[in-house]
Parts: structure tokens; C-alpha cells; sequence
């Protein structure tokens, strides 16, 4: 038997998360709706045998699509999935949620109004006629408090009742004479829609000029579109305003008129809520009180959540690589096999295992933000600024955190509304460089740049925010061209974070990364690792050796880093650009690995540490990691990016054990980099594809065309930079400047190309 289906809809900001969470529990399935990166919320209520499936859909105003949330939203009530509708209410703010309700009830669909935050409208001294408001509406009206679990009971007795016995409303607004004349005329015409909605609801939204909707009613197949569109021409000059503009007028006329018939007393807005913005959003304070939180909550992700990387990378290299590999060796499996279970899909899931700390923070700290009320204060303190780049003050955010991770900052995109923001924002977090890109900043700062390494790492970290910058320029020129995104914005009341709707929503994101995500960055670690590990000559173990087949195809493609600065005899930096593809910090190994030669001494320590493996040893050596990384960081809460190793550049030893290199290393970077080659090669570090797991997010939350094409982008744009650079500074060669340039002309033309041809399908959405 078929499970009846209840979709919830209401205005963002609502409360209808909440009751959603409220209501379900623990019983949800997070996915992506369709073709599309927005998130998909279902979940199962449960009554005695019987079970209901929810649908949390996207906040929307009205049925209008202008962004991708709303027509999404929008699709799914015009699809006549759902048995029910519940519309969910502000009673703080009831007059604007009510526009929505009522093109709801002018559709004729079984429709239940959920009233919210009847305690924060008490607070304000607003009460609510329901029983008025339920006749007006005609149909089922409670109100409630989603936070209460008596009332969240209320509101699933009161969904079983309406799926089993479901009432469809019936209101009638008066609109404009010459608007009601023409409906009129098409209703003795008797134009039926071919779906289940109100003939007048169709006839309204062809007026208004919904050519969407006109196709799917097929009422072209009586009367030619030609001719309603003309109808509807004909009846314009006699209008004030556009239809769209006198429809929703006369609704608010509806509404006012109602809501002044149901609100006995009216409130006034919070005054706590006007304290805090008159500080929060201060033209003075404002600012710096962004920054701080900002400071916060990137410091929070990187230190506190950083501090448990340590513990789960031992303990998923114990479980799914170490454990495995001593298993197989134990039965006298040939090495390959052990090679691909646990360098290969062992290594992977190790590598998805040491983001789940940072992501984990990173979506509790959002939410956190979102759910206190403060994020859109956020977003209204950038907005100005990010504006300059095409971009919302929220995208702010995210971006902030890229210092730290891409890989939480590219899944913090998903807070954007607008597909063309979340798609330069996705763009733009790669060149924030993260923290794993800093102990290459660091090493080659000691060995190359001893009296200025401070400077020089700061100039690199100044040119990813100037790369990002110019980025945005162009992307908003070619790929995403189009009109900003409308600023409106909403300034919800304060509220106390709710621990459990926040827990809920953190571990529903971080399930989507692990369910999502993994896949991607377990396939592409495992191919590398294959390619790291197998040799030419079939043998296998020959990790970060100039035996394996990653450093034969390095020593082909060496080449095409010339013009960066990089000699044919240096064969091994290009190794470490492949391996910087696992985790950025894997480029300081493998030029370690390579530069001191101690490859054979690496492979018998890691032999012997295979005989020696010891499970419960391995897990106690995790959890002991987790004080002492906690104590780090708590010491270097004035240092969250963790420069202060450069204080000793002067010290090679010191330095060489910080990012535990051989002190050998330095004066085999000296002899292979010029000063000039080094900062190249800083910047083409900085500015190429991401890691693995940066990508896999990217495939996430962009789709595979869009992550392809923005890895290629980056690498090109980072050999671009590079080589002018190294260029201009040393090489001076004519021809590479002028072939760099005319690259990054085809390159923008390109750009344009896809973007006149709609390549990352922004405008489907109207």
C-alpha cells in the first residue's frame, strides 16, 4: 500500500525545519533533488502501523520561481505529489507569511496551516483568532510551538486525520475589474486545466504572464497561446499597474483586511532583537563584531576540530589500512592485492576519515549561526563588499573558513540560496589557501627565504585572495553572467540555538559528505595510490620513488613546468605536485622522501612496523593524541593559521622538525630553486587542482561537469601565474610571456563560449 505523502512549505525562516526535525526524528533521508545540488529532506512519521512520508521542502514567498529553491518548491506542489500541504506560519510575522497561504488556498489543494512561535508571539503580545482565521481560510488553521513536543504531537494527530479525510479550501479574492472580467470569459469558455488545481488559481497565473505554467495546463490545446496572450495584452492598458503587480496588491488587501479581523492584540517587534541589531549591525561595531565571531567560528573549525584529525587518521589507518595489510600478510597474499585493499581503497576511506572532525564543526558552527539568528545580520554586514564580485555578504562565510579547509568551506556553499552565488562561491574557496598548503609555505620559506620567510608566506596567502578576486571578475563576466541576485533580506528575531535542532541538522550534513562525497575522493586516492605504489617493472611498495609509475609519468610531463621554473633534472617537484592531489601537505613528504634519498630505509621501517602492528596499541596512540592537540590549540588561539613556526626560519633543525623533513632537504631545495623558481612554484601550489577530497566536495555540491572544469580552470590559471612570474622575474623569455597571455585569453573565451551556452544551467531557472 502506498504511503501518503505531506509535503511542508512555508516562508524561509519559519520554523518549518524545526518542525520537520520535530516531527521525524532520526527517521530522514538527506539526498539532492533531481538534476539539481539543492537538498532534498524526506522523513517518516509513525502512528500505531501506519506511516506517513514527510517532505521538507525549500523556503519559498510564493509560487513565483526566481531562484532555484523556489522552483524546485514549486515544481513539487504543481506536480500534485503530496496528499497534504502543510503551510507553515510565522505568527510573528503573519501578514507576509499569509501570501504564500493564500495562492495555496487558491489552488484548491488539502491544504493544514501550522501557526509557529505562538511563544514568541505571546512574548510580543500578539494573539491569534485560529478559529476566525480557519473560516476565512476555510480550512484546518492550528497554532503551535515546534520547540513544544506536545504541540509537535498536535500537528502529526492532526496530519493522519487530514491524509485520511483531507479538506481543500476555497477563498475568493477580488481583484481588479478588468482581471475578474477576463476570468471570467474563460471560465464560460470553459478552458479546464488538465491538472488538479483551481481553474480561477491557472487563470490568475497565465495573467500574470507564467508561461510555465501555461504549458504544463495545456489550455493552449482549446484556445492557441497566442490568443490568451493577447486576451491578456488587451486588458493591460486598463490596468493601473502589470497584472502580476494588481494580483498580489488585491492579495494583500486580502490579507490585511483578514489578519486585522484575527490579531486581537498587536505586538511589537522584540525589543531584545532591537538592541542587538542596534549594536550588531552599527556602522562602527558592526564590522568588527563580524570579524570576531568570524575569528570564532574559523578558529573553532580548524583548532578544536583540527585537534581530532590526529585521532581519526591513526584510527582509520589502524582499522582499514594497517589491519588489512598485517590480515593478508598473515595468509601469504601476493602484494598487489594488499597494495590495492589497503594503500588503495584503504587509504581512501583514511583520507574521507580526517575531514569528518572539520566538517562536523564547520556545519555545527553554521548552524549554530543560522539557528541564533546572527547569519543574516552576517550576510548584511558583507554585503556591500562582497557585492564588488557578484557575490552575497553571506558567501563571506564559507569563504572565511577556506583559510583553514576547502573542503567544509565548499560544503558551507549549500547556506547559499541563489545557484549562481553558490557556483562562484564554490569557484572562489579554492584559492583561499588552505592549511595543508602551509607546510610547503614553510619549508621552502626556511630553505629559499630565510631572512623574510614571513613576508614571503604573507604574499603568498595576499595573492590566493587577489587570484580569487580576479576570478570573480571574470566568472561573472563569462561562465555565471547574469543580473545579481535580487538583494532581499530578512532579519529574523533573535533566538537561544536549540542543541537538538542543531545536532539533527550538523549530523544530516555530515551524513550527505560521508554518503556522497566519499565516493569520489575513495576512487581517486585509490587510483593514485595504485600509480604511487605499483612500479614499471610490475613490482609494487615503491611509494614517493623514482621507481614507481607516477614518478615515470612525472619525469615525461617535467617538461611543461619549465616555463615555471622547474629543470628537467628536477623531475622530483613534479612528483609532488601529483601527490599533492591526496592532501596538499603530501607535496613536503614526497619532496622528502625524494630529495634525501632514503626511500629503501623508508620501505624497512614500514615493513617492520607491519610485523610489529598492534591494534589496541594503534588506538591508544589516537586517543593520546587528542589532549595534547587540544592543549596545542587552546595555546595558539592568537596564531589559528599556525605561522608562528616561521619565528623560527633562521633555525633549520628546529624548522626541519616542525614539518618532520630531513634537514638534507633544505640544501637540496636550495640547489634545484632559485629564489624566483621557489616563488613559482609557491604560487602553482597555491593556485592548482585541489585535493581529492576538496574535489569530491566540489562534485557534490556543483555535479561532475562543473568540478572538471573548474580543476582545469585552476590548473591552467595556476601554470598561467606561475610562469609569468618566474618569467618576469628571471626567465625572460619573450615567448613564454606572450604564449602565457594569449592562454589566458582563450581561456576567458572559452568561458564566455560556455556561459553563452548555458554550461552550468543558470538559466532554467526564471
Amino acid at each position: 500500500m502506498k504511503k501518503p505523502i505531506v509535503a511542508i512549505v512555508g516562508n524561509p525562516n519559519c520554523g518549518k525545519t524545526t518542525l520537520f526535525n520535530g516531527l521525524t526524528g532520526a527517521r530522514q533521508k538527506i539526498g539532492n533533488w533531481p538534476g539539481v545540488t539543492v537538498e532534498k529532506k524526506e522523513g517518516i512519521i509513525k502512528k500505531g502501523e501506519d506511516e506517513i512520508v514527510m517532505i521538507d521542502l525549500p523556503g519559498i514567498y510564493s509560487l513565483s520561481a526566481y531562484s532555484e529553491d523556489e522552483k524546485i518548491a514549486r515544481d513539487y506542489i504543481l506536480g500534485s505529489q503530496a496528499d497534504l500541504i502543510v503551510n507553515i506560519v510565522d505568527a510573528v510575522n503573519l501578514e507576509r507569511n499569509l501570501y504564500l497561504t493564500i495562492q495555496l488556498a487558491e489552488m484548491g489543494l488539502p491544504l493544514l496551516v501550522v501557526i509557529n512561535r505562538a511563544d514568541i508571539a505571546e512574548k510580543n503580545g500578539i494573539k491569534i483568532d485560529v478559529e476566525h482565521l480557519s473560516k476565512h481560510l476555510s480550512c484546518p488553521v492550528i497554532m503551535i510551538s515546534a520547540l513544544k513536543s506536545q504541540d509537535v504531537k498536535v500537528v502529526a494527530d492532526e496530519i493522519f486525520a487530514l491524509t485520511n479525510l483531507p479538506i481543500c479550501p476555497s477563498i475568493h479574492v477580488n481583484y481588479p475589474q478588468p482581471i475578474e472580467l477576463l476570468i471570467k470569459k474563460w471560465a464560460e469558455e470553459k478552458l479546464s486545466p488538465k491538472l488538479q488545481w483551481a481553474s480561477r488559481w491557472v487563470y490568475l497565473k497565465i495573467i500574470e504572464g507564467d508561461l510555465d505554467l501555461l504549458e504544463r495546463s495545456d489550455i493552449g490545446i482549446v484556445k492557441s497561446k497566442k490568443e490568451l496572450l493577447k486576451e491578456v495584452g488587451d486588458i493591460i492598458s486598463k490596468l493601473e499597474e502589470s497584472p502580476d503587480i494588481e494580483i498580489a496588491d488585491a492579495r494583500y488587501a486580502f490579507i490585511h483586511g483578514m489578519v486585522r479581523d484575527v490579531i486581537q492584540t498587536k505586538g511589537s517587534r522584540s525589543k531584545t532583537t532591537d538592541l542587538l541589531d542596534a549594536v550588531v549591525l552599527n556602522r562602527i561595531f558592526g564590522m568588527p563584531i563580524f570579524l570576531f565571531i568570524m575569528y570564532i567560528i574559523f578558529w573553532v573549525t580548524i583548532k578544536i576540530g583540527g585537534a581530532f584529525i590526529d585521532f581519526f587518521d591513526i584510527a582509520a589507518g589502524a582499522f582499514f589500512v594497517d589491519f588489512p595489510k598485517y590480515l593478508l600478510s598473515s595468509f601469504e597474499i601476493p602484494q598487489w592485492i594488499s597494495v590495492v585493499i589497503g594503500d588503495g581503497i584503504g587509504a581512501g576511506i583514511q583520507t574521507v576519515a580526517t575531514f569528518i572532525p572539520v566538517i562536523f564543526i564547520m556545519f555545527l558552527m553554521l548552524s549554530i549561526l543560522e539557528d541564533s539568528g546572527y547569519m543574516a545580520r552576517a550576510a548584511f554586514v558583507m554585503d556591500r563588499f562582497m557585492r564588488t564580485i557578484g557575490l552575497p555578504g553571506k558567501a563571506f562565510v564559507p569563504m572565511i573558513v577556506g583559510f583553514g579547509c576547502s573542503v567544509p568551506a565548499i560544503m558551507g556553499s549549500r547556506t547559499l540560496e541563489s545557484k549562481k552565488d553558490k557556483l562562484l562561491t564554490i569557484f572562489m574557496t579554492p584559492f583561499m589557501s588552505c592549511g595543508a598548503k602551509l607546510p610547503v609555505y614553510v619549508l621552502f620559506a626556511a630553505a629559499i627565504f630565510p631572512a623574510n620567510s614571513g613576508i614571503i608566506v604573507f604574499a603568498i596567502y595576499l595573492s590566493g585572495i587577489a587570484a580569487a578576486i580576479v576570478t570573480g571578475y571574470i566568472l561573472k563576466a563569462t561562465l555565471f553572467k547574469g543580473e545579481a541576485s535580487h538583494f532581499v533580506m530578512e532579519l529574523p528575531l533573535y533566538n537561544i540555538p536549540r542543541p537538538g535542532a542543531i545536532f539533527i541538522h550538523t549530523w544530516n550534513r555530515l551524513k550527505l559528505f560521508l554518503l556522497r562525497a566519499s565516493k569520489v575522493i575513495v576512487s581517486a586516492v585509490f587510483i593514485l595510490s595504485l600509480l604511487n605504489s605499483a612500479g614499471t617493472d610490475g613490482s609494487f611498495g615503491n611509494e614517493n620513488s623514482d621507481r614507481s609509475i607516477l614518478a615515470a609519468v612525472s619525469h615525461i610531463i617535467t617538461p611543461a613546468f619549465a616555463p615555471m621554473g622547474i629543470q628537467k633534472e628536477n623531475w622530483q617537484a613534479s612528483v609532488s605536485i601529483f601527490t599533492g592531489l591526496f592532501a596538499k601537505e603530501a607535496i613536503v613528504g614526497t619532496l622528502n622522501s625524494l630529495y634525501s634519498q632514503k626511500t629503501n630505509e623508508g620501505s624497512e621501517a614500514l615493513q617492520i612496523e607491519e610485523k610489529e602492528f598492534n591494534l589496541m596499541a594503534s588506538l591508544t596512540e589516537a586517543l593520546l593524541t587528542i589532549p595534547q592537540n587540544l592543549r596545542d590549540s587552546i595555546s595558539g588561539i592568537s596564531d589559528p593559521l599556525g605561522t608562528d613556526v616561521l619565528k623560527e626560519s633562521g633555525n633549520s633543525e628546529k624548522i626541519a622538525e616542525e614539518i618532520e623533513i630531513d634537514t638534507t632537504t633544505f640544501e637540496r631545495l636550495r640547489n634545484f630553486f632559485t629564489p624566483a623558481q621557489a616563488f613559482a612554484f609557491m604560487l602553482f601550489i597555491l593556485l592548482y587542482f585541489p585535493c581529492v577530497a576538496a574535489f569530491g566536495a566540489i562534485v557534490k555540491e556543483a555535479g561532475l561537469r562543473l568540478a572538471l572544469l573548474q580543476s582545469a580552470y585552476l590548473t591552467i590559471f595556476a601554470w598561467i601565474v606561475a610562469t609569468l612570474f618566474y618569467q618576469l622575474a628571471e626567465g625572460y623569455n619573450l615567448l613564454w610571456i606572450i604564449t602565457a597571455l594569449c592562454i589566458i585569453i582563450l581561456l576567458i573565451a572559452i568561458l564566455y563560449f560556455l556561459g553563452k551556452h548555458n554550461f552550468a544551467n543558470l538559466k532554467e531557472v526564471k
